[in-house]
């Protein structure tokens, strides 16, 4: 590693090792508090030690009110841009405030006061994070469930978190079709043991739904009547250790697990790492294509820009078929956007229908400085795509629903460091980052093991579960006692750069070896004609697993499907090698994945070892789980 590139981080790493405490401190002096913390960090406190434990403030407040009265109340907040419904809209910071106030008087009108749950259900519209920060406004709980998610795992959600009131609206819309929310939710209320006091319903004109006669309210009447009474709730005070969301993580069976986020905590972390890892300035403008219902979107659509005082894009739109795989370009182009933040999975679609990225050269994008990917391994094939067509850093960063933001990362704003394909760099302030072998012992510079965070976790990380310490600590704290298990594997290498290389689900026993499906993909990735891959471990009666490689191949590739199987084949075995027993190519037209892009390794690995498996609740398109069926039924036969 260059040292004159990364004095910066060092230095700054360096200072959060020797003294965290104080590092915390003063990172947490550019939030203004209503009670400052004079206790930075409890030990005692909480399952592993809770931050600023004695400090108050509000986060509604410091995403809006401080900006307003400090002067960028005229300041562009929030971009809506929605292609789907060929709409654009703009928010100042003084017309955002306006509306989460209002929206926030609603809330208290039907009851909601501090530490009540809200439910929100609902799609990529402004509305959407008017909800978020009205329910902070308040001090009320927020519990964003993907809109469209099934309503028997709504329904479970709905039991856990037990909501005063559910805010909704009428559907979500995609590029080829409509999905109706209302129904689902009723479905959901149907089957879940707790029943809201109230739904407010946001009807859409693309899909009207019927109204529950006494349980359910219309959202612009209800605004309408408050704003015609000129109601607007002011900020309440709420302790730093208070939830501000609870956020499940995807699962399909039992019950989820509601990760917490504190108030505290929270703003400080996302507010150091808006400028110290995005180098997004306040006033610049920052454009993350994902969902509010994920955690990407409560961390960089909502809350982190705010925080900041930038200027936030909520993009309601795909990365191709809206209308073209020039979407983003256009966002980046007419808004002005410095930076970018999406999933890889993106990458890939956008390279898969225009390899050549012809649509790019109608763009301006000047003034763009930066992309980032996070939320699936982020391939150095795809990485080097992007670069190439970009010209730009494009930077591979590491997190989870858990953590909040960024764990390992490249820190643009204090210094870019070099970049190393297949690598999201380095650990950030906080994360003392580890990797281990089964019985816990720390492994060697390169060799593959189990990566864990020491503790305690920084702010911003979950404190714990929701109503439930004890399923914290067995899910996260017991299998390596005094580390913050990621249930990620991968290696560290000797410049102490961090390499992903999939969930420890993701790490195949091929006749006693070790091995990472991750690596495969990456070989697999490389090849000219693949778009993009998933390698599954499926059942061999003699190996015990062997890797089974899924591949979809980029538009205009004149090769047969059977060639490029041949090659691929003897790519892996050239270089990974014959421990690999990498014997089986199969091309798909398509992956099975979630509407976030996360692609369904563990269903397609039932579905290849003929096992029963459940429809996962956030997949997006069913009917690719029966092509992959048919494929490899006819694969069998042959």
């Amino acid at each position: 590693m260059n040292a004159t590139h990364a004095s910066r981080y060092r230095e700054t790493y360096a200072r959060w090792q020797a003294d965290p405490i104080e590092f915390w401190r003063e990172a947490a002096s550019e939030i203004e508090w209503v009670k400052p913390p004079q206790v930075i960090f409890d030990a005692e406190a909480g399952v592993y030690g809770r931050w600023f434990p004695d400090a108050s403030c509000n986060t509604c407040f410091n995403a809006l009110d401080r900006h307003v009265r400090d002067g960028r109340g005229e300041q562009t907040a929030l971009i809506y841009d929605s292609p789907v419904t060929g709409t654009k809209a703009s928010y100042s910071y003084r017309e955002l405030l306006g509306e989460v106030a209002t929206l926030a008087a609603v809330l208290e009108d039907l009851g909601v006061g501090k530490g009540d749950r809200v439910i929100i259900y609902m799609p990529m519209i402004p509305e959407a994070a008017f909800a978020m920060l009205a329910c902070a406004r308040i001090g009320a709980v927020h519990s964003v469930v993907f809109g469209g998610f099934a309503a028997k795992e709504l329904a479970t959600r709905i039991d856990d978190a037990r909501p005063k009131v559910i805010l909704t609206a009428t559907c979500g819309i995609e590029p080829t079709r409509i999905v109706e929310y209302k129904p689902l939710l009723d479905g959901a209320i149907a089957l879940a043991a707790h029943k809201p006091e109230t739904c407010v319903v946001l009807q859409r004109p693309q899909a009207d739904a019927s109204m529950h006669v006494t349980r359910d309210r219309n959202w612009r009447a209800l605004v309408a009547s408050a704003t015609a009474s000129g109601r607007q709730a002011d900020c309440v005070e709420v302790a730093a250790t208070d939830p501000l969301y609870v956020l499940y993580t995807s699962g399909t069976t039992g019950r989820p697990k509601g990760v917490v986020r504190d108030n505290g905590g929270h703003m400080v972390a996302l507010k150091w790492t808006m400028e110290n890892l995005y180098g997004v300035k306040p006033g610049e403008v920052f454009f993350t294509a994902s969902d509010v219902g994920w955690v990407v979107g409560h961390s960089y659509i909502v809350y982190g820009p705010l925080l900041h005082g930038a200027t936030s894009v909520l993009y309601e739109g795909k990365p191709v078929g809206t209308p073209d795989p020039g979407a983003f370009w256009r966002v980046i182009s007419e808004h002005k956007a410095v930076a970018m933040f999406t999933a890889p999975t993106a990458f890939r679609a956008i390279r898969k229908e225009d390899p050549q990225a012809t649509h790019l050269a109608r763009y301006d994008l000047s003034h763009f400085r930066t992309l980032f990917l996070a939320g699936e391994r982020a391939d150095p094939d795809t990485l080097k795509w992007a670069e190439e067509v970009l010209k730009v850093p494009v930077i591979d960063h590491w997190w989870q629903t858990e953590s909040g933001s960024c764990m390992v990362g490249n820190p643009v704003g204090l210094e870019l460091l070099p970049v190393k394909h297949g690598s999201p760099t380095v650990p950030l302030p906080g994360y003392d980052v580890h990797c281990l072998d089964e019985a816990g012992k720390p492994v060697s510079a390169g060799t593959m093991g189990a990566i864990v965070v020491k503790l305690p976790l920084p702010p911003g990380a979950l404190p714990t579960l929701w109503q439930d310490d004890e399923r914290f600590r067995q899910s996260y704290l017991t299998a390596f006692p005094g580390y913050y298990n990621t249930s990620d594997a991968g290696y560290i290498d000797e410049d102490g750069y961090v390499f992903i290389m999939g969930r420890t689900d993701d790490i195949i026993n091929v006749a006693g070896h070790r091995l990472s499906t991750g690596g495969m993909e990456e070989v697999l990735a490389s090849h000219p004609a693949v778009a993009e891959c998933a390698v599954v471990g499926i059942r061999d009666a003699l190996k015990g697993e062997q890797p089974c490689g899924f591949i979809v191949l980029k538009s205009g590739v004149t090769q047969s499907p059977a060639e490029v199987e041949k090659e691929l084949v003897a790519l892996v075995r050239d270089k990974i090698g014959p421990v690999a027993a990498f014997k089986l190519a199969v091309t798909v037209a398509r992956l099975p994945k979630t509407r976030s892009g996360k692609i369904l390794r563990a269903t397609m690995k039932k579905i290849a070892d003929g096992e029963d498996y459940v429809m996962p609740a956030t997949i997006d398109d069913p009917a690719v789980l029966d092509e992959i069926g048919e494929v490899l039924r006819a694969r069998v036969a042959t």
